[in-house]
């Protein structure tokens, strides 16, 4: 899909530079999936302490156990 952006032309060069990447499009689409990655990262951080955990629960057990 052709998508037409104006982007900071000083930032896409640091970010090629820093990345070490050939192309300003494989800078940018590398920058996204570490945008979606720390999103989604956040999101499971923000779970953490929102469910109950159940202690009698045995992980070992389950280990073992043959489906």
């Amino acid at each position: 899909m052709a998508t037409n952006l104006a982007l900071d032309d000083n930032l896409l060069n640091q970010a090629v530079s820093i990345g070490g990447l050939k192309t300003k499009k494989d800078t940018v689409t590398l920058a996204l999936t570490e945008f979606i990655q720390r999103r989604k990262a956040e999101d499971l951080i923000d779970a953490f302490g929102t469910f109950d955990f159940d202690e009698s629960y045995d992980y070992k057990a389950e280990r073992n156990r043959h489906v």
